[in-house]
């Protein structure tokens, strides 16, 4: 049974963790250039994965926009005072998750020199421990700074953007005792259901993500990054769970055949035994082919691990950190390279149950990813890595996993009192998560309350019931109406739903007209003609000799049927009374 634990990341409505700039999306106008070195932590130790990203001696570049991006961005000038709004809201959440709240935080630097983040480090404060969500538990909730987003990157640089860089975000980790993919996307979705209920979180694509962390026994703890989608959840955690036991029956197999021991780091070029082909052709003009061997592994580099992936695809993880795009492998059908596989057997004198990876490349890069390659190849047993989630449910090697040698203290924000912040926080942690569902439950049938707690438009809905618009058709338009329009390709605009809704309490237009009214005043058409008949014209029209249901049909979107029926009973009873 596989362990898992959840890390979920969740921006904040709000400006900046150490200035008061606000997230502003555009097209940046200036760039800067860096080079980042690796740094000690407060141990003297040096972080594996960082040590990692220092040996590739990247260039970094980095695109802003003055309008959201200052001086703190670009490490040019110390953080400001923490965002208390951004802490507050924090606190309202570990307060609803029953969390033992610290008197005072911290604020440490997490090395991270990946680029993602101008000064090498993230800052991070670590503010509430052992909370409890329905039975999992919750062992920390953090309050940290976003990091920049990437642009594109070639095998020396990597450039982003500083728009979101230093926007607050709140991380909450799980203990890893969740036993399924199933479970994991159940929990996830709670916690972000809870978070949204504080109002104080931002809402969007991107604007939160999953890091899932897996083991299986026998295996060892993958975390894996950017899990955005939730409905994905349980597929990218399924997978790992089958990657890491069909690794092990790999390394069972492979321990047999005592490939480990035969393993030597050996580079043969082998560039005359293609017949050049397609983009071979093309890498040969620019390089040459050099060959790894893989003594045993016949049959194995071909293994299936996940969808579209290999073992073959493990190894080449590894050497495409060297910036190579990848490796052939003897388990693939070679003709289609133009390799001719007995000119490589006869040359390095192979037997026939050995392997080999090649790479086409320039001497000096063909041998550091072989290199890379060999130290997976070592590897006799599952290693703990950090893995990218990737569109179809698979994930691909990123980093080893990082250490507790990252972290060490930030001297230049103060400690954070949290006693006086934590005050701020109980009314809103009062009127969060529980609170919400027992209001919706009074307002709504058990159907539409549950969907609305988890509508991205709860705050909208609450503020529309306060201004007295009926909550069944408040929650209607907003959950149903406005998919419905979307569907349609109209790009609705929320301001146009207001409208509508009020133009509904005041009697202006009917129930059956919101969706058009929408519609037309969302594309800024003129609505006039769907406005409500009024109950003088339509006791007019059966004056003049029209019967209800002919009334309904012809002015169906003008008219609510129920007060057309009653107005024409009493026109009846009148008329008889006459």
């Amino acid at each position: 049974m596989p362990k898992i634990g959840i890390e979920i990341h969740q921006r904040l409505d709000t400006h900046k963790l150490f200035c008061n700039c606000l997230p502003i999306e555009g097209e940046p106008t200036l760039k800067v250039e860096r080079y980042l070195h690796m740094a000690y932590s407060e141990t003297g130790e040096v972080d594996r994965a960082a040590l990692f990203e220092s040996s590739k001696q990247r260039k970094y570049i980095y695109n802003y926009i003055p309008q959201s991006s200052c001086l703190v961005e670009l490490d040019e000038e110390p953080p400001h005072e923490i965002n208390k709004e951004a802490v507050i809201t924090a606190l309202a959440i570990a307060l609803q998750l029953n969390m033992k709240i610290f008197d005072k935080a911290v604020v440490m630097r997490k090395i991270v020199i990946d680029g993602s983040n101008t000064t090498g480090f993230q800052r991070t404060a670590l503010i509430a421990i052992d909370g409890n969500l329905e039975g999992v538990p919750i062992q920390t909730l953090c309050i940290e700074e976003e990091s920049a987003g990437i642009v594109k990157e070639g095998e020396k640089f990597r450039e982003f953007k500083l728009d979101r860089l230093g926007i607050p975000l709140v991380e909450i980790a799980t203990a890893p005792v969740i036993t399924s993919g199933k479970e994991a996307k159940e929990v996830a979705e709670k916690l972000g259901i809870l978070m949204r209920a504080t109002g104080g979180v931002s809402r969007g694509i991107g604007t939160i993500r999953q890091d899932l962390n897996v083991s299986i026994e026998g295996g060892a703890r993958v975390e894996i990054k950017g899990a955005q989608e939730l409905s994905m959840i349980p597929k990218w955690i399924d997978n790992e769970v089958r990657r890491q036991e069909t690794l092990l029956s790999i390394i069972k197999e492979l321990k047999k055949r005592q490939a480990y021991s035969k393993l030597r780091y050996q580079v043969f070029e082998v560039s005359d035994c293609f017949e050049p082909k397609g983009f071979v052709k093309k890498a040969l003009e620019k390089g040459k082919a050099y060959l790894l061997p893989l003594p045993s592994h016949k049959g194995l580099l071909g293994k299936e691990i996940g969808p579209n992936r290999r073992y073959g695809t493990e190894l080449s993880d590894y050497a495409k950190k060297a910036g190579v795009r990848g490796i052939i492998h003897s388990d693939e059908d070679l003709s289609k390279y133009g390799l001719d596989d007995e000119c490589v057997r006869k040359r390095i004198g192979l037997e026939r149950g050995d392997g080999y990876a090649i790479v086409i490349e320039r001497e000096e890069i063909a041998k550091k990813a072989l290199k890379l390659l060999f130290e997976r190849a070592k590897m006799d047993f599952v290693p703990k890595e950090t893995r990218k989630a990737l569109p179809n449910g698979s994930t691909a090697y990123m980093r080893p996993l990082p250490t507790s040698a990252r972290m060490y203290p930030e001297t230049d924000v103060p400690v954070i009192d949290l006693k006086e912040l934590v005050k701020k926080a109980k009314p809103i942690a009062e009127k969060g998560y529980a609170f919400k569902v027992q209001r919706l439950k009074s307002l709504l049938n058990e159907e539409l309350s549950k969907r609305m707690i988890k509508s991205r438009h709860l705050s909208l809905f609450e503020s529309l019931v306060e201004e007295g618009i009926d909550p069944k058709i408040a929650a209607i338009t907003l959950e149903d109406t406005l998919t419905s329009l979307r569907r349609e390709g109209i790009n609705v605009s929320i301001e146009s739903v207001i409208k509508a809704l009020r133009a509904y309490k005041r009697g202006v237009i009917t129930k059956a007209a919101i969706k058009e009214v929408i519609k037309r005043d969302s594309e800024g058409k003129d609505w006039n003609e769907l406005r409500k008949i009024s109950k003088e014209k339509i006791y007019e029209m059966l004056k003049q000799g029209k019967d209800a249901k002919t009334i309904i049909k012809e002015f169906k979107l003008n008219v609510e049927p129920r007060e057309v029926f009653e107005l024409a009973k009493t026109f009846k009873h009148s008329t008889q009374n006459q």
